[in-house]
């Protein structure tokens, strides 16, 4: 009785199918095949056919001769396998998802409480998600651990090998010596250098050389492997993830980009492109990484694998695991999954992010991978606090890092769109390999160029304190300071400056290696690179500050804060801040950003800093543009997202975006019940679109739903397998009731179980700003334009992303639509193609120029042929 009632609404099985759906990358249909009429008379019946309203039953002849009594509810046939499923490059129908999941689990619900084994039942399909997100957390937790684990080894590996153990880098290698001075904490004797075991020289020219020549080649051996291994066979694991990732979440469907050859080539990968010595880092990748562990685990359960809906909340937790593990911050991957990627997240999505998030960390934890009981190596704390002059300082830095994220975005699209277009794009290997041949020969001679990028942050986060022994901590001591119990402000020794000249150096190189490395054929993250160029800057302008404030403590600015041996100035946390403010110039995070290093540090203190420096750096960025860098590789990339932040704010109409235009061919429609099957198959053969307007008749031109291609085809293809009498000439009917048929014609084929019969729709006078709106918050995938309940066109997803795109250029509109009856309201632009003026966004149009353009009227046709 339920299902009759939903059947006579209009909402059983597909009748929601378009209504927030996403796009597909191709556009649903300009128009062709059927010249529509737009001359009604106001009397057309609402459905053709004489079908009584107290019966349930009707009479209809068939091919056969044969008549039959057909109950009502037996024109929903079986599901059709096939049926509601999507094409690779297509999206998803978020409504029809959701109302399939919501049928599932009221059906589940009815059954429970018939026997133990239907409760069992219910109570695995209330918890799978739960265990579905706990899976994903233990892999993402043990893949991100292994991944640490081996690319710290094959960095080393650059270097030299441990003679004692073969598996241990260097600084696990040097841990049991007892030869091994704290000052020379890194020189044992089980650790021997390419140098000592080729020539057999540890110092000299020689042995440089032999060094130099050794670490080239073990960085391009490692950056070919793992370009070959993409181009072979995965090459969905190159790149960063996270722009792809955005639009899988918006409903975007490719295949095989979360698949099990994906996961297992990006994680061998990632460890060889980090290892490599390129400018890259593995945070991104791993969100990529724990993405195709939520997918893979998402098929071990039917409530996930049979709806794409769904299956995207576990992405989204899936992608919180990914940066809780990147960081050490389970909230910041939470807060990460819901202000960058996701597209829904429901309550009950984070909740199920926050527990994911917990279990990689957990898991990370108990392998401890950098041997300090740390998520990440560069976790720090820090023990004084920030002063309140020093804001000006951390916001010059948040100026800082947004000039270098707009300079960044602009110099990596443009980089990438060359890359596009010319030959180079067509070698991806060579040109992964002249990348790591030129980082590696400018990378070695620079020690703060040499290391592993992660350790380079390390090392500019850390507080100089009394067992530090690097370059940047080689300060005078001052014999006569007071006594207190901090080390105080000191003045730069030599080792200070020449470090402060080798940062410099190696802020340029990583500016420059970074713009030419992301988007290369391997996997590539952004994190850690914009975070070492944040960095680098960061603790060149907290030395410059310390400095300032020792020799100068009289100045008013730093009189009140600053005494005489006290210790004021932390330059480790101006790294800190600055290589927040350059991700987020970068990324255009900002509360989630600021989470994650807070996270990092431990420390509550230095929030304010944190958020004025991000705050400062999104400001600065957004002056020059308000995309980010993956936003900006989406809409390289051509994929349709529709991103919330951005505002519309032209005044174009629907009816000046829809398709058809005025020279396009006629939109192309179905009709209710006057179309063969070889129509539609002809119909289907002949044009590209994704879907068609189901109309009355020729006659009544008014809505009656929406079928997609796709179903359409597996539609037909089934009847013809399955159903005896089905030919070309048979009648297809989207109608309620089949019409009366001679008695030699063919049996009719009824595809009324495939129609959406509420697709959502809008008038031809709404706004464009309403109609991207609702695109944006229901994630519609199409919208049909009517007037009168007559249709008039469609705009589809793809038709708002290239008139936005053609705002964005300042290019005119395009030209009003072939249908555009300027009688009811006037063009946006004249016959003489310049925009007609405006009074308070109400177009002005002369008694001259609607003359004029009444004699160039479109007259649309009375009658068609299919």
């Amino acid at each position: 009785m339920e299902s009759e009632q939903l059947f006579h609404r209009g909402y059983y099985r597909n009748s929601y199918n378009s209504i927030t759906s996403a796009s597909s990358d191709e556009e649903l249909l300009d128009g062709a095949g059927v010249i529509m009429d737009f001359q009604t008379s106001e009397d057309d019946n609402l459905l053709d056919g004489d079908a009584s309203v107290a019966g349930t039953h009707y009479t209809m002849t068939n091919g056969g001769s044969i008549n039959s009594t057909t109950h009502l509810l037996d024109l929903l046939d079986e599901p059709i396998p096939g049926v509601g499923t999507y094409d690779d490059f297509h999206t998803i129908d978020w409504v029809r998802e959701k109302c399939k999941d919501r049928e599932r689990h009221r059906r589940i619900n009815s059954k429970k409480k018939e026997s133990a084994w239907e409760m069992m039942k219910s109570l695995y399909d209330a918890w799978s998600g739960w265990l579905v997100v706990t899976l994903t957390g233990l892999a993402s937790g043990a893949l991100a651990g292994l991944i640490d684990i081996a690319a710290d080894w094959m960095t080393d590996l650059k270097e030299g090998i441990c003679l004692s153990a073969l598996w241990f880098n260097h600084e696990q290698c040097c841990w049991t010596s007892n030869e091994a001075t704290f000052e020379e904490r890194d020189k044992c004797p089980q650790w021997k250098t390419w140098a000592e075991l080729i020539i057999g020289q540890a110092e000299g020219p020689g042995s440089y050389i032999m060094n130099y020549i050794m670490y080239i080649f073990w960085a391009l051996s490692f950056a070919f492997l793992a370009v070959s291994l993409v181009k072979v066979f995965a090459p969905y694991a190159c790149g960063s993830g996270i722009p792809e990732i955005k639009t899988i979440l918006s409903g975007f469907i490719i295949r095989g980009y979360l698949g099990k050859w994906t996961l297992m080539i990006k994680t061998v990968t990632l460890v060889l492109a980090v290892a490599s010595g390129l400018s890259l880092g593995k945070e991104g990748p791993l969100v990529h990484v724990a993405c195709c562990c939520g997918n893979i685990f998402s098929y071990l359960f039917p409530k996930y694998s049979t709806n794409e809906a769904k299956k995207r909340e576990v992405l989204s937790a899936a992608s919180a695991a990914g940066v809780s593990v990147a960081f050490g911050a389970p909230i910041g991957g939470v807060l990460f999954s819901l202000e960058e990627v996701s597209y829904y997240f429901p309550l009950k999505t984070l909740w199920r992010s926050f527990f994911a998030a917990l279990v990689a960390a957990f898991v990370l934890r108990s392998i401890n991978p950098f041997g300090n009981s740390r998520l990440v190596l560069f976790y720090v704390e820090y023990h004084t606090p920030w002063y309140l002059f020093e804001l000006l300082p951390f916001i010059l830095l948040g100026v800082f890092g947004g000039l270098w994220g707009a300079f960044f975005i602009r110099a990596n699209i443009a980089w990438c769109r060359r890359r596009k277009s010319t030959k180079f794009g067509k070698y991806p290997v060579l040109e992964v390999i002249v990348v790591a041949a030129i980082t590696a020969v400018i990378a070695f001679p620079n020690p703060y160029t040499r290391v592993n990028t992660s350790e380079l942050i390390k090392e500019l986060f850390t507080d100089c304190g009394p067992l530090e022994s690097s370059s940047l901590c080689d300060y005078r001591n001052d014999m006569n300071a007071s006594k207190i119990v901090d080390i105080p402000d000191r003045p730069a020794g030599t080792g200070v400056y020449s470090a402060i000249w080798q940062l410099c150096l190696a802020l340029i190189f990583k500016i420059i290696m970074t713009v030419f490395t992301f988007g290369i054929k391997v996997p590539s993250g952004l994190f850690i690179p914009s975070m070492a160029i944040g960095a680098i800057a960061g603790r060149i302008v907290g030395i410059a500050v310390e400095q300032l404030a020792y020799y100068h403590h009289d100045w008013f600015i730093f009189k009140e804060w600053c005494e005489v041996g006290a210790d004021c100035i932390t330059p480790g946390l101006y790294a800190m801040v600055g290589a927040a403010a350059c991700l987020g110039g970068v990324t255009r995070m900002t509360v989630s950003l600021v989470v994650i290093v807070f996270e990092l540090t431990g420390g509550l203190e230095y929030i304010v800093p944190l958020m004025a420096a991000v705050m400062t750096s999104k400001w600065v960025g957004d002056a020059f543009g308000r995309e980010g860098i993956y936003e900006a590789h989406i809409r390289l990339n051509g994929y349709p997202f529709l991103d919330a932040k951005e505002e519309f704010t032209h005044t174009t109409l629907a009816a000046d975006v829809m398709r058809p235009r005025r020279n396009d061919p006629p939109l192309a429609v179905l009709t209710q019940d006057n179309m063969t099957v070889n129509d539609i198959e002809h119909l289907i053969n002949e044009t590209s679109y994704n879907g068609f307007p189901v109309i009355m008749s020729k006659e009544s031109q008014r809505l009656v739903g929406f079928a997609l291609r796709r179903d359409l085809t597996i539609a037909i293809e089934s009847a013809r397998k399955k159903q005896e009498g089905i030919v070309g000439s048979s009648r297809v009917c989207f109608a309620q009731h089949t019409p009366s048929l001679p008695a030699e014609s063919p049996r009719p084929l009824k595809l009324r179980s495939i129609l959406d019969m509420s697709p959502f729709t809008v008038t031809d006078h709404t706004p464009m700003e309403i109609v991207v709106d609702i695109f944006r918050k229901l994630g519609l995938r199409q919208c049909l334009v009517t007037h009168n309940g007559i249709v008039l066109g469609i705009i589809t997803k793809k038709n708002i992303l290239e008139h936005l795109e053609q705002l964005k250029q300042h290019v005119e509109p395009l030209a009003p639509p072939w249908h555009h009856n300027k009688k009811r309201y006037p063009p946006s632009y004249g016959p003489d193609g310049k925009p007609r003026p405006r009074i308070n966004n109400v177009q002005l149009n002369s008694v001259t120029e609607e003359r004029e353009e009444s004699e160039e009227e479109v007259h649309l046709l009375n009658s068609t042929t299919l």
